[in-house]
């Protein structure tokens, strides 16, 4: 981590108490967005986005810039081998990071070190090329050379794939790198920036991303899972999507599509849950997370150990 500071601001978590949705999907309603949903997932974003910020005992930058910070949530009990998670917020690359931070917290205290990214987002500093940018610049740089498991929900769940398929970009381009992430847990995300732009989905959130649509045909192969994967077929990254079966937010193709292009992904679909209970403190939908994220740095513990075991082993045999 590149220079954290204690934040003497530090507040405790404060824990909402919410009455569960029903999981059986009601009536339909029409948001504020112009969507139209069930109650079940009206009432699921409403309680999941309305929970009160928690701030973190640890800040950090990593950049110069105003955005370029992030925050960060050790582990409860204070292991210092506790795994490592960088958690890549929502927010169609329009929103901030605040959203999120309930469940930062949350991970923490199942025993994870979790570090929240702000990054120069849609409709201000970022879009393209920015917003890759910093992207690229969170995992080159706060992992510090800890082994670590990239996870985003959403359309952080879009820039974690994105990461974990730099290696896959034309040698000359900037983003390109060898160095991948250990693991990846993309929660509910989008995989595919054509359909993204085609369903216009979040009022054309992909085109303001790309820069518009004169800009969109030329930039979208460069930054899109689906794309860069057609042909290689994997990543060499271990990467698993987690969705919710009654998501109603992304569209199930995005999670179908990417999987028949990726041969070694791994699918968990969780029934009854929907898009933002992935991200809502002690759900199931959070502590099915939590457990995949363990599940994924216990594996990368026990190949280093492996590893080990037969360097010293080959070492001994050529004493």
């Amino acid at each position: 981590m590149s220079d954290p500071t204690p934040d003497p601001t530090a507040a405790a978590a404060t824990t909402t108490t919410t009455t569960k949705a029903a999981t059986t999907k009601a009536a339909a309603t029409t948001t504020t967005a112009g969507r139209t949903v069930s109650a079940f997932a009206a009432e699921e974003e409403r309680r999941v986005l309305g929970l009160r910020p928690v701030l973190a005992p640890v800040h950090g930058r990593y950049g110069d810039h105003p955005h370029q910070v992030y925050d960060l949530w050790p582990a409860e009990g204070g292991q210092d081998d506790a795994p490592l998670v960088i958690l890549l917020h929502g927010g169609y690359w329009r929103y901030d990071r605040m959203h999120l931070t309930p469940f930062a917290a949350y991970l923490a205290g199942q025993g994870l070190t979790t570090v929240l990214p702000g990054f120069r987002r849609s409709g201000g500093a970022g879009g393209f090329p920015e917003t890759f940018d910093d992207i690229a610049r969170i995992v080159d740089t706060l992992p510090a050379g800890r082994p670590y498991v990239l996870a985003g929900h959403c359309s952080g769940g879009h820039l974690a794939l994105w990461a974990g398929a730099r290696g896959l970009l034309p040698a000359d381009s900037p983003w390109h790198s060898t160095e991948s992430p250990t693991a990846i847990l993309a929660l509910a995300p989008l995989t595919d920036l054509g359909a993204t732009v085609r369903d216009r989905l979040s009022e054309d959130a992909a085109l303001q991303l790309l820069g518009g649509p004169e800009a969109a045909p030329e930039r979208l192969p460069l930054v899109d899972p689906v794309t860069l994967l057609r042909g290689p077929g994997t990543t060499g990254v271990r990467t698993v999507l987690l969705h919710g079966a009654a998501d109603e937010e992304v569209p199930l193709g995005q999670f179908t599509d990417y999987a028949a292009v990726h041969r070694d992904l791994e699918v968990v679909v969780l029934p009854d849950t929907g898009h933002y209970t992935l991200i809502e403190p002690g759900a199931p939908g959070a502590r099915a997370v939590a457990e995949q994220l363990h599940r994924l740095a216990a594996e990368f513990t026990a190949g280093r150990t492996t590893a080990s075991a037969t360097a010293a082993g080959s070492a001994g045999s050529t004493a």
